[in-house]
């Protein structure tokens, strides 16, 4: 079609004289129909992740709810990459996941070694965010050791939780390997509880009801978070009893803070302790309202 005749089709389309238009990926970008609420895209095993992306942008650009369908032939086994492809796009459906997109999208066409000439490396088995932050701690212990300095500390921070639950994606809940790696990168990326009650919610509707070990892992996330906001350095289990180790608990007034926490609960010059001679549940939510009350608490304690 000339230039002339393309334009008359969209103006049309755009005007509502018409509910459907059949296309090529020209129009997978540059287009604002605020009318178009839902894409169909046959043989999605053949774009790429960046076309998929711009695709999908073409509808739900007004009030109304968008749809977009991702098709591919029934008798034909996708590849290793379409599949990768394919299952990005179904999940990063927030706002501004095209930053996700792209880095995903970095992993599957492999970014080879950061610091090399080869295009293989070891990005895509552990994701290009651990990968970067690894590779940036690791060159810092280098220059650290090489100046006869202490290493650097991590530079996100980092809590231990070392809690008596199993906590994993079993094999027959997830049998493939590489999409249980795919969720444990984006389970490592959950820094909200409204993120993990979503990614609860994305588990069940395409896997089941979450198993005990799964449910573990989504409360150790929960924990990790209330940690890292109380400034605890390890949340672990000794003796029968749960600690929250806060390193400067000597320095701030330890009963003032035993009355807030309540009777359950034990402050020492190291740690806080409760008993875990109660059932899972009840020392599971009684841990996290403990941290939440460390973590309220930790400007003031702390400065």
């Amino acid at each position: 079609m000339d230039e002339a005749k393309l334009e008359e089709v969209m103006q049309r389309f755009a005007m509502g004289e018409f509910d459907v238009l059949v296309s090529t990926s020209i129009i997978e970008s540059g287009l604002d129909i605020p009318n178009a609420n839902t894409l169909i895209v046959d043989r999605s095993d053949w774009f790429g992740l960046a076309q998929l992306y711009q695709l999908r942008g073409r509808v739900g650009r007004a009030a109304r709810r968008a749809y977009a369908y991702f098709f591919h032939p029934r008798d034909s086994r996708l590849t290793t990459e379409a599949r990768a492809r394919l299952e990005t796009i179904s999940e990063q459906t927030e706002l501004g996941a095209g930053m996700n997109i792209a880095m995903r999208d970095l992993e599957i066409r492999g970014a080879g070694e950061v610091l090399g000439a080869r295009q293989s490396g070891h990005v895509a088995a552990v994701g290009l965010h651990l990968y970067t932050r690894l590779l940036t701690q690791a060159v810092q212990e280098l220059m650290a050791a090489r100046e006869g300095k202490a290493p650097p500390p991590s530079p996100d921070g980092t809590v231990v939780i070392d809690l008596p639950l199993p906590a994993y994606v079993p094999t027959d809940y997830v049998p493939d390997m590489n999409l249980r790696l795919q969720l444990y990168r984006r389970l490592a990326d959950l820094h909200t509880d409204a993120a993990i009650d979503d990614m609860r919610s994305e588990l069940t509707d395409r896997f089941g009801p979450p198993p005990p070990a799964v449910e573990n892992l989504l409360f150790q996330l929960r924990v990790k978070r209330k940690a890292l906001a109380a400034r605890a350095t390890a949340v672990t289990s000794d003796e029968g009893q749960m600690s929250v180790r806060l390193p400067y608990l000597a320095e701030i007034d330890r009963p003032g803070l035993q009355r807030r926490l309540g009777d359950d609960v034990r402050v020492s010059r190291t740690a806080v302790w409760l008993a875990r001679d109660l059932s899972a549940e009840t020392w599971k939510a009684r841990l996290l309202e403990v941290l939440s009350d460390l973590a309220a608490d930790a400007p003031a304690l702390y400065g």
